[in-house]
């Protein structure tokens, strides 16, 4: 059985958010974005850096990651983006079905 995942991404701006959900959307690896706006710090290159940023929140499957991180590091502007994958112990048997219907077969 496909295991489902929720998969996390800051992006710079909302110009770049969309672009990129855009195009895993097109290519079927995820089957829904959601965008939020963040206030982040973190540590980059030994300074602390404080940044508006994106969050894209996206709904796929775990067989899906890595087409996901080649597609996402094609387009991402950052030189360090964080993808995160979180597995779904959860879901709906009509999201599922959606879920297989939208996103790109098993690989």
């Amino acid at each position: 059985m496909r295991q489902y995942v929720q998969l996390h991404l800051t992006c710079e701006d909302t110009a770049e958010a969309t672009k990129i959900a855009d195009a895993l959307l097109e290519h079927k690896l995820i089957v829904c974005a959601k965008q939020t706006p963040v206030e982040s710090k973190a540590w980059y290159k030994g300074e602390l850096e404080e940044a508006s940023e994106v969050l894209l929140i996206m709904d796929s499957a775990e067989d899906l990651f890595f087409a996901v991180e080649a597609e996402v590091g094609r387009l991402h502007s950052y030189e360090i983006f964080v993808l995160q994958m979180f597995p779904l112990v959860g879901l709906s048997g009509a999201a599922q079905e959606w879920m297989d219907e939208n996103l790109r077969p098993s690989e």
